[in-house]
């Protein structure tokens, strides 16, 4: 029997797909089913006010009042103490995880440019744990037992500082435990500091010993050692041998593995060890040198431990159920209190690093997986450069589907964004649409903590709807413990910080040739100064570089951020410019380059952007690392066919970014004079490694300058 086709039908019935699917995922009344109600009523309550009254504040977070928090738990004020406690109540659950390197093979790119691709397998003999291999918490607390004891043996005193240059790694977290117990103050330096950096880190703190990795002693360490006038001892953290020669003979070098080994010694274990007190210094913390040479921060315990207890309050259900991703630098403070915080509430630690992170890594051997999909964490940090990639890279995909799959994942996103905005969900869409995006990152992320630099509303949108989960973001610096504000898992408004954490008070100054005072309508704005228990006790060695830090008269120290605030009704804070990134035009307007590299982003040309002015001219000019794959499909639909840095350097391409630019700068509304008018391509991403951005991928305007001056004195028409 023949069946006779209704060509109509099939033609449009990927239509009608939509059109029933729309149906369903409109009327489903997804309200009573995600419990929206009760998260609508928690993101509109106030969830800050002024202690005063005043427009200024100080601002309290409601829930603490009366009192900021110093301790999470009673009488644990020290980080010793609250290790030993994590080690009573989970003693032999899993701790912190590595993955084995079991192979590694050279790639060659297209531009001659070596990569090790990295093959990652799981030990046969640990299988009943994954492809991670754990140590329990009973297990790093013995290693920090005979770690600490060991680097007592070799002469460490307590209250001496003692540095780690190392990247993020298992290692890292036990060697500073080790340190906290022993009351040895922690120098940190950010692996990707250059030489000199280090050097005048190491020798303004005085370091006799030092941790790094075998890599980090041979490539950045070996020429500057005999520049270091106190080290005396360097510990490496592989468990490999390396060769002494070619090293200054006053430096002795061991491996980890050597000094644990000299302190599970009887003799060395006896010792008694001197713990710390809550004001003695835990931290020495180098920043990334983003404004010029690296600052020490000193940290006492308290700050840390006043710090962790804000942040961990917005973090709800924290516990051993979670597992977090650490790949961020642990000299960053948003990491190193991320991590510490992890700990303290019995969770397990996975490392990674950015390289390695997903399946689609540089270092992950195609066809192997990545970090997140063997872990699978459900709690994960990230610097909003990292998301912005991850954002650019889907939406990119998505342009390739078919047009019923685009228009299909475009339904879904708009529909959800709606629902999101009206404090709903759409579980439907999450199912069907966008769990192979979820996926990338291992499938089970619950909440995502963003730091470090402001985090572009589309992104933070596009982290919500397709990942599924809310992104913290949050506000802080070094000099306040990474703790200032963070945004409730409730609060799916974007451009925000949200409401000083319990820990601290948030109050604005007036500043008033930028034109931000108290008075300003709808909202207060300001200058940003955090008040609390986390405000640390200035910089090392550094008396003049002070007088951001000051006392009140009750005693509470507070820090001038040079960030300018916006107080909203509800208490919640938003970040609206940088006084150091303010620049006066010659006909007097001024032009905020952060806002204009944060509206720019959202360029799909642009990968990252630096604006910048001089106050002697009369316009903004541009330095863009473009998106590789967008622009050189536009240079072949432009008949431009050539190496990747003929085509950053050719004239029609910076015409066509430019106009990208002014494209977007006309959606967003920036003000005329704020819209770069001239800009150069630059073919090499910007890196920690480079120079030119921070580990948290700041900019280092000061560097950037220096390496695109010929560039500026061209579009200035100096040449």
């Amino acid at each position: 029997m023949m069946f006779k086709v209704d060509m109509h039908y099939i033609v449009f019935l990927p239509v009608y797909l939509l059109m029933w699917l729309y149906t369903l995922i409109t009327f489903i009344p997804w309200y009573f089913l995600t419990n929206a109600g009760k998260k609508k009523a928690m993101a509109k309550r106030e969830k800050a006010k002024s202690t005063t009254g005043k427009a200024e504040g100080p601002y309290r977070c409601v829930e603490n009042f009366d009192n900021l928090a110093r301790e999470d738990f009673e009488g644990k004020d020290t980080l010793d103490k609250l290790f030993e406690h994590a080690v009573q109540r989970f003693g032999n659950t899993d701790c912190l995880g590595t993955r084995e390197l079991l192979n590694e093979e050279n790639e060659t790119q297209p531009s001659g440019k070596i990569f090790k691709k990295l093959l990652r397998l799981c030990d046969l003999k640990q299988l009943i744990l994954g492809e991670y291999r754990w140590l329990s918490y009973d297990e790093v607390d013995q290693i920090i037992s005979h770690l600490g004891s060991g680097l007592a043996a070799l002469g460490q005193q307590p209250k001496s500082t003692i540095a780690i240059f190392c990247e993020t790694r298992a290692e890292w977290m036990i060697t500073a435990q080790a340190c906290f117990r022993r009351n040895f103050p922690l120098v940190t330096l950010y692996a990707t500091l250059g030489e000199e950096a280090v050097a005048f880190g190491l020798n303004e703190c005085g370091a006799t010993h030092l941790i790094t990795s075998a890599e980090l002693l041979e490539t950045k360490l070996k020429n500057v050692l005999p520049d270091m006038l106190n080290l005396k001892h360097v510990i490496y953290v592989d468990n490999k041998s390396i060769s002494r020669t070619g090293y200054p003979e006053g430096i002795q070098i061991y491996s980890m593995q050597a000094v644990q080994e000299l302190g599970a010694k009887p003799d060395n274990l006896s010792v008694a060890v001197q713990r710390p007190q809550p004001t003695d210094l835990a931290v020495v913390m180098y920043t990334s040198g983003s404004t010029g040479r690296p600052k020490g921060v000193m940290i006492i315990h308290s700050n840390l431990i006043a710090g962790m207890t804000g942040q961990c309050e917005r973090i709800p259900g924290l516990g051993p159920k979670d597992t977090y991703i650490g790949y961020l630098p642990l000299a960053h403070v948003l990491e190193m209190t991320a991590e510490i915080s992890c700990m303290t509430y019995g969770c397990r630690i996975g490392y990674s690093s950015p390289q390695t992170l997903s399946d689609q890594s540089t270092k992950i051997k195609k066809g192997s997986k990545g970090d997140c999909s063997v872990l699978r964490p459900t709690l994960m940090a990230a610097v909003p450069e990292i998301m912005d990639r991850i954002y650019k890279n889907v939406m990119n995909k998505v342009q390739e589907m078919s047009y019923v799959q685009r228009t299909l994942f475009k339904l879904g996103y708009n529909y959800k964004l709606e629902q999101i905005k009206m404090g709903y969900d759409a579980p439907l869409c999450n199912m069907l649409l966008f769990k192979k995006v979820k996926a990338l990152l291992g499938g089970n992320i619950r909440m995502m903590l963003s730091g470090g630099a402001p985090l572009s509303s589309a992104t933070q949108r596009f982290m919500n709807i397709c990942f599924c989960c809310p992104v913290g973001q949050g506000y802080g610096l070094t000099e306040t413990c990474g703790a200032g504000t963070i945004t409730e898992v409730a609060d799916y408004s974007t451009g925000r910080v949200g409401a000083p954490l319990i820990c601290c008070e948030v109050k604005l100054r007036d500043w008033v040739e930028g034109g931000y005072t108290s008075q300003d309508q709808p909202h207060p704005r300001g200058e940003i100064m955090i008040g609390g228990p986390n405000v640390t006790m200035g910089y090392y060695k550094s008396e003049h570089l002070n007088n951001d830090f000051w006392v009140d008269e009750q005693g509470q120290r507070w820090f001038c951020t040079g960030d300018v605030g916006e107080i909203h009704s509800d208490g919640c804070l938003q970040i609206v410019d940088r006084k150091k990134d303010l620049v006066k035009l010659q006909a007097g307007e001024y032009v905020s380059l952060g806002k204009v590299e944060s509206a720019l982003k959202n360029c799909p040309l642009i990968d990252n952007i630096c604006a910048y002015a001089n106050s002697d001219q009369n316009y903004v000019i541009s330095f863009v690392v473009p998106n590789q794959k967008q622009l050189t499909t536009l240079a072949n639909n432009n008949g431009i066919s050539v190496a990747w840095e003929e085509i950053c350097n050719h004239p029609a391409m910076e015409k066509e970014v430019l106009k990208a630019i002014k494209e977007v700068a006309a959606s967003i509304k920036l003000q005329r004079f704020e819209i770069p008018v001239k800009v150069r391509l630059s073919p090499e991403p910007w890196t920690p490694e480079t120079g030119l951005v921070t580990d948290a991928f700041k900019l280092k305007r000061k560097e950037l300058k220096n390496h695109f001056q010929t560039d500026i004195e061209r579009m200035y028409g100096g040449k």
